[in-house]
């Protein structure tokens, strides 16, 4: 080889040099985790419920927050692709086509609900009035939805920095305003709205339908499988992703309880909206110390926080759902178009039309209060299918390939998962019955609008795409930055089964 056949030591050396791991604390992880979990909007939910919110927020921690945490670490650790790729593998591909869909379906109830407490928030900015007005509630429902398919559309960028300014803005410094001035109000010798004795612990035991409230928790705490994909990021993840749940675990339990007990302090349960209960709580404590100016900056810090979640979750799972679709041809070639600046805006688009429908129920149902628990409950139905299923291909991931590389091995994923299975399932089950705090609707039109919700848009309408199906539909050109992160094989060869 000649002189200036032979490379430069330096050049050489920076060429061959393998990328530097970014690596993450056990710390850093448990704050992300707590970011795209805690929120204050389930805090009137539990406020109801007094001092028995802390057991009610415990108890789905146990059997839902912890076994969700630690299997989808597991999973995300030792296969890319997210969901569908698991419970495919799992199971069979049209069960995780059934997963991916259920987790984009549950937006389709999530953004009635999130932008229904959006607009009990903004009336305390305008006119504390309209908080309980269907059609306020409806309208701000339509424009802001279709105001943000018409950002996402554009492919707008830096919406997530609006969404990580929004955990401080939107959740901790209202949070800690809120239990600060709470816990001043009651050390000023008012009394508590709620009983605050040992026997008020457990919640009052009616029937099945004292704890259909419970059910709303299971949402509160959904979405661990998302953040389980930084697990791999970690220098000792065996060691170090149980801290940080467990850290995660204890930072959330605070940001749901303290806040719902602090509401409950200061609003009777029988007066307190489950949309506006957070400003309603605001309003009384700032006006107890003379200080309402303050109701419409919190609310407004409140509003930026949810608009901000809404948009960085807008487009996320109708993109993943997108790229599944156009690799197996799941979804018509209508649905599967993208626009000038690679958004899927067909799918926008129909997903808004039915949230607009959805929208306008708030004006036709009499109480706001019960739109938003429905569509709650809705929201969380369609989302637990995906759960299960989670749960189940988990166990026969294990099963089927138990020497599969895994950065992360989840302890007795057996019991865990049947846990998490059992808890999911008396979850959803338990969504059908009408809460007792709405015993007075019609326990026959409450069931058919949840069931017909829940299991015609988680489970029959996904069967339709998949029943009538074409192999037209199929793009897998186009799809190919999916690849094997979507739906691709284990390194050992094995396949996805068809079954």
């Amino acid at each position: 080889m000649s002189a200036t056949d032979t490379p430069r030591p330096a050049a050489a050396g920076t060429r061959t040099r393998p990328p530097a791991t970014a690596w993450i604390s056990w710390v850093a992880l448990a704050m992300m985790t707590t970011s795209s979990v805690a929120s204050l909007r389930a805090a009137p939910t539990m406020a109801v419920y007094g001092l028995a919110c802390v057991f009610l927020y415990l108890l789905p921690a146990v059997v839902f927050l912890l076994p969700t945490s630690l299997v989808s670490a597991e999973l995300a650790s030792g296969w890319k692709g997210g969901v569908y790729n698991w419970v495919a593998l799992g199971i069979s591909k049209p069960m995780g086509f059934l997963a991916v869909w259920c987790q984009f379906a549950m937006t389709i109830f999530y953004y009635p609900s999130l932008l229904g407490f959006v607009a009990s928030t903004l009336a305390y900015v305008f006119n504390p009035s309209l908080a309980s007005s269907g059609v306020w509630t409806a309208l701000v429902i339509i424009v802001v939805y279709w105001s943000g398919v018409w950002v996402s559309s554009r492919g707008t960028k830096g919406v997530a920095g609006l969404a990580s300014g929004g955990l401080i803005i939107g959740t901790l410094i209202p949070g800690v305003v809120l239990v600060t001035l709470g816990m001043v109000f009651l050390g000023q010798g008012n009394e508590s709205a709620a009983p605050m004795t040992s026997d008020h612990i457990f919640p009052v035991w009616a029937g099945l339908a004292s704890l259909v409230l419970i059910v709303n928790n299971f949402l509160s705490y959904s979405g661990m499988e998302m953040n389980a994909v930084h697990v791999s990021s970690l220098k000792n993840p065996a060691k170090e992703f149980p801290k940080a749940m467990f850290l995660a675990m204890g930072m959330v339990l605070l940001i749901f309880i303290l806040p719902a007990l602090a509401i409950s302090w200061v609003v009777p349960a029988e007066e307190l909206s489950l949309t506006a209960g957070v400003m309603q709580a605001f309003d009384a404590v700032f006006a107890s110390f003379g200080s309402q100016w303050l109701t419409p900056i919190v609310g407004v810090m409140l509003v930026t926080a949810s608009l901000g979640g809404m948009l960085t979750w807008l487009a996320g799972p109708s993109k993943g759902l997108l790229l599944i679709s156009r690799q197996e041809g799941y979804l018509p070639p209508f649905l599967q178009r993208l626009n000038k600046h690679g958004v899927q805006q067909n799918i926008l688009v129909v997903q808004g039309v039915v949230t607009t429908a959805i929208g306008l129920m708030y004006a036709l149902i009499p109480d706001v209060s019960s739109a938003y628990w429905i569509f709650s409950v809705i929201t969380t139905q369609v989302y637990l299918i995906m759960y299960l299923l989670m749960f189940v291909a988990a166990v026969g991931l294990r099963r089927r390939y138990p020497d599969h590389p895994r950065g992360f091995r989840a302890p007795m994923l057996v019991a865990l998962c049947g846990v998490g299975f059992a808890a999911s399932l008396a979850a959803l089950l338990v969504g059908f019955v009408p809460p007792s705090q709405f015993g007075g609707g019609n326990a026959g039109l409450y069931f058919l609008i949840v069931g017909g919700g829940a299991l015609g848009l988680g489970l029959l309408v996904p069967y339709l795409f998949y029943r009538f199906r074409k192999p037209s539909w199929r793009q897998p050109d186009d799809g190919g930055e999916a690849g094997t992160d979507v739906a691709g094989a284990p390194p050992d060869g094995s396949g996805v089964s068809e079954a």
